[in-house]
C-alpha cells in the first residue's frame, strides 16, 4: 500500500520541476559564488532563465547552450548572466546533441566527485572504525560555526558518535543558500557550504584524536532541500535530515513542491551514500503518542517508500521515532518498549533514529535526566541505530557544554551497562507488549488503505499526520514549481538512477 502511495504522487514528481532543483543543477555543475549584491549566482542563472519564459527546459540546457556559443566555462556563464551581458535564453540554440553532450560531461565530473567523498568516508570508517550502536548523537547550535566548531570537538571527546549543527532559525523558509562562513545565527547556524566544510575539517581532525570516525549531520529541508543535499554529499556530511512531509507539516512549504525536491534530494543522497533521518518523531510534539502511534507507522512506510524511489539501500533510511509517553501514563515504558520493538522489526535494516522525550520535559532537571535514563535503557534493549540525546535542561535554555557532558555521561553508563540485555531478554506472548504492537500495526494498516484509495494530497487535508492540514495547491514555494516541457533535460536521475546516459 506505501508503495502505491508513493507511485501516485511519483506521476507528480515525473512531470515537474522545481527552481531549487534547477538551482543545484547550476551548483553540480560548478556554479558558485555571489554576484555585486550578494545573490547567490545560482539563483542569479535560474532568475534569467525564468525571466526569459525557458525554465521549461531546464536550466542544464540553457546553461551548456551558452558554454558553447561562447566557449566558456558555467561559472563564468553565471558570471556574465550576473553582470547582465547577455539575456542566457536569446542566444542562438546549438544542435540539441551537442547541448547535451557538454551536460553529460559536467554531470558525470561532479558525480564522480560526491563518489569520491563516498570513498574518503568508506576508507575512514574501515581505518578508524566507529562507536557502537545505538550511536550517540549531538547537537551544537551557536549561530557561529567557529564556536561550534568548539563544541563539536568536545563533544566528540566526550564521546557522541555524531555531531548536528542545526540550522539558524528560519533558514528553511529562505528560498537561497548563503554564501561563506557565518557567525551569526538565532537558535542555530546557517547551512553553508563552507560552514560544511569547516566543520568537517574539524570532525576529520578530532576522528583521528579520539580513534573513531565521527559523522557530521545537517539538515536537507525547506526551499533549498536539493542545494543542501547537494552541497552535503560535496562535502562528505554523513546524515542529512531528509523527511518527505516534515516541511509542508511543521513549515507549511507547498506539498507539491516538497515532494519533487525530496526526491532529488534523497537521489543525491543515496548517491553520496549519506544515511536519511525521518521526521516522524516531530507528529508526536503536535499530536498524542500513545492515541496516534500508528500515523508514526504509516508515515514510515510511506517515507521509506520514496527512498527506495529515490535509489537509497535500507541501511542508508534511519526512519524517525520518539520517546514521548506522558511520564505520568501507567505503564507508559511498556508501551514506548512496544513501539520501539515494532519498529525495529518492521525495519530491521534501517539505521533507526531515537529522538529523547521533550514533550512532557519541565524544569524539574533531576526528573527530566531521570526520564533521559530511561530513554537510553529503551534505545539500547531494543536495537535502535541512533540515539539524540536528551538533555536534563530541555525546556529552560540551550543547552550549556556540561549539559552535553552529563548527557553524554547518562547515555554511556545506561548503555555500556544494558549492551546485550536485548540478547538476554524475551517478551511474554500475548501480554500487554505484544498486544499493543499488533494493535498499532493494525491501525497502521487501516490508515494506509485509506492514505491509499484518497492519495497523499488528500490525507494531507484531511491532517492524517501529526493533526495539521494543509491544502495540496497551498504552501510557501508553489510558485517555485512549474512543468517540464517535452524537451526538458537533467542529466542528473538518468546518470544516477539509470546507470548511464540513455
Amino acid at each position: 500500500m506505501a508503495k502505491s502511495i508513493v507511485l501516485d504522487v511519483k506521476e507528480h514528481i515525473d512531470a515537474h520541476s522545481t527552481t531549487s532543483i534547477e538551482r543545484t543543477v547550476c551548483r553540480l555543475f560548478g556554479i558558485d559564488g555571489v554576484d555585486g549584491d550578494g545573490v547567490p549566482l545560482p539563483n542569479v542563472v535560474v532568475r534569467g532563465i525564468q525571466a526569459g519564459g525557458g525554465l521549461g527546459l531546464g536550466a542544464a540546457y540553457w546553461v551548456c547552450n551558452a558554454m558553447l556559443a561562447y566557449d566558456m566555462s558555467a561559472q563564468q556563464v553565471a558570471e556574465e548572466v550576473a553582470r547582465e551581458s547577455f539575456d542566457i535564453t536569446a542566444i542562438t540554440r546549438r544542435d540539441d546533441g551537442a547541448v547535451r553532450e557538454v551536460a553529460y560531461s559536467l554531470a558525470e565530473s561532479a558525480r564522480e566527485r560526491i563518489m569520491s567523498r563516498r570513498r574518503e568516508r568508506e576508507d575512514k570508517i574501515a581505518r578508524l572504525g566507529v562507536g557502537p550502536n545505538p550511536w550517540l548523537y549531538v547537537i551544537v547550535a551557536s549561530g557561529n560555526i567557529y564556536e561550534d566548531r568548539m563544541q563539536a570537538v568536545s563533544a566528540a571527546m566526550l564521546g557522541a558518535d555524531i555531531v548536528a549543527v542545526i540550522r539558524s532559525t528560519g533558514q528553511s523558509l529562505l528560498d537561497y543558500v548563503p554564501y561563506g562562513p557565518t557567525t551569526e545565527g538565532f537558535g542555530g547556524t546557517y547551512a553553508t557550504q563552507e560552514n560544511f566544510r569547516i566543520m568537517r575539517a574539524t570532525l576529520d581532525d578530532a576522528s583521528g584524536k579520539v580513534g573513531r570516525y565521527i559523522r557530521l549531520t545537517n539538515y536537507s529541508s525547506g526551499l533549498c532541500m536539493p542545494e543542501i543535499a547537494a552541497m552535503g554529499a560535496l562535502e562528505r556530511l554523513d546524515v542529512m535530515l531528509s523527511d518527505s512531509m516534515y516541511g509542508i507539516l511543521f513549515r507549511d512549504i507547498s506539498p507539491k513542491r516538497t515532494f519533487v525536491d525530496q526526491f532529488f534530494s534523497r537521489m543525491l543522497l543515496g548517491c553520496g551514500g549519506l544515511i536519511i533521518n525521518t521526521g516522524e518523531d516531530n507528529y508526536l510534539t503536535t499530536d498524542d503518542a500513545y492515541e496516534s502511534a500508528h500515523t508514526v507507522i504509516a508515515s514510515q512506510f510511506i517515507n521509506e517508500q520514496f527512498a527506495l524511489l529515490a535509489g537509497l539501500k535500507e541501511e542508508q533510511i534511519g526512519l524517525g521515532h520518539a520517546f514521548q509517553i506522558d511520564s505520568e501514563m501507567e505503564d507508559g515504558l511498556l508501551y514506548e518498549i512496544s513501539q520501539a520493538m515494532l519498529v525495529r522489526q518492521l525495519f530491521p535494516r534501517a539505521p533507526l533514529k531515537y529522538m529523547p522525550p521533550t514533550k512532557y520535559s519541565s524544569g524539574n532537571i533531576f526528573k527530566t535526566h531521570l526520564i533521559d535514563a530511561m530513554f537510553n535503557l529503551v534505545s539500547v534493549m531494543t536495537g535502535q541505530g541512533i540515539q539524540l540525546l536528551g538533555m536534563h535542561t530541555e525546556a529552560i535554555h540551550t543547552p550549556h557544554l556540561q549539559d552535553r557532558a552529563l548527557a553524554i555521561e547518562n547515555a554511556r553508563y545506561v548503555m555500556n551497562n544494558a549492551r546485550h540485555l536485548k540478547d538476554e531478554i524475551a517478551f511474554r506472548a500475548g501480554g500487554k507488549i505484544e498486544r499493543r504492537a499488533q494493535q498499532v500495526l493494525s491501525d497502521a494498516v487501516e490508515m494506509l488503505d485509506e492514505v491509499d484509495r484518497i492519495g497523499l494530497m488528500g490525507a494531507l487535508e484531511k491532517g492524517m499526520f501529526a493533526r495539521v492540514k494543509r491544502p495540496r495547491d497551498g504552501g510557501k514555494g508553489r510558485d517555485g514549481v512549474f512543468p517540464k516541457d517535452p524537451g526538458y533535460f537533467n542529466p542528473f536521475p538518468e546518470l544516477i538512477l539509470g546507470g548511464g546516459r540513455g
